[in-house]
């Protein structure tokens, strides 16, 4: 059945607005996080598609939504397994070279069910462009439909933040 407008023709998709909160404008709107998830679960599973993972065969996607827009990105292995840079840390150096300096909101794809959580060198690296840990919502999914939502508070209850550089 297609949407038709109240002139009875073919209603055009309708753009999901993703703007922050009027109040602060480096934290989402609760409403407009759950909107933007939905979107931001299916470019992260794009993105896990191009994920080069010769090694480990685990193929993860991200995507980011930050005060620059979104930015995407997969986890790409090295034979040296150092070399290797996680998905979350790739788009994070991505949005970061795009001018972002605040992520409003993620979405991790893999294959594993329940869905698997950043490690924890990508949610310190979050920490970093994170302007409030318990606004910033972690949408952790798998292509067969499974979500977790968390917060980077609930992922990283203890983690350094910047502010911690000015305690001494």
């Amino acid at each position: 059945m297609k949407r038709t407008n109240k002139n009875g023709k073919p209603a055009k998709n309708r753009k999901i607005p993703l703007r922050p909160a009027a109040r602060n404008p480096n934290v989402l709107s609760k409403r407009t996080a759950e909107r933007a998830t939905d979107k931001l679960v299916a470019l992260a599973e794009a993105a896990q598609q191009r994920a080069y993972a010769p090694y480990s065969n685990f193929h993860v996607g991200t995507a980011l939504l930050t005060d620059a827009g979104v930015h995407t990105a997969a986890n790409v292995e090295n034979a040296s397994y150092g070399l290797s840079i996680c998905a979350e840390r790739n788009a994070i150096s991505r949005a970061v070279l795009d001018g972002a300096r605040s992520i409003l909101a993620v979405a991790v794809v893999t294959d594993t069910s329940p869905p698997a959580a950043p490690c924890g060198m990508c949610l310190q690296t979050l920490a970093e462009f994170a302007p409030d840990f318990d606004a910033l919502r972690v949408t952790l999914a798998n292509p067969a439909g499974e979500r977790r939502d968390h917060t980077l508070a609930d992922l990283l209850p203890h983690g350094f933040r910047p502010r911690d550089l000015l305690r001494r």
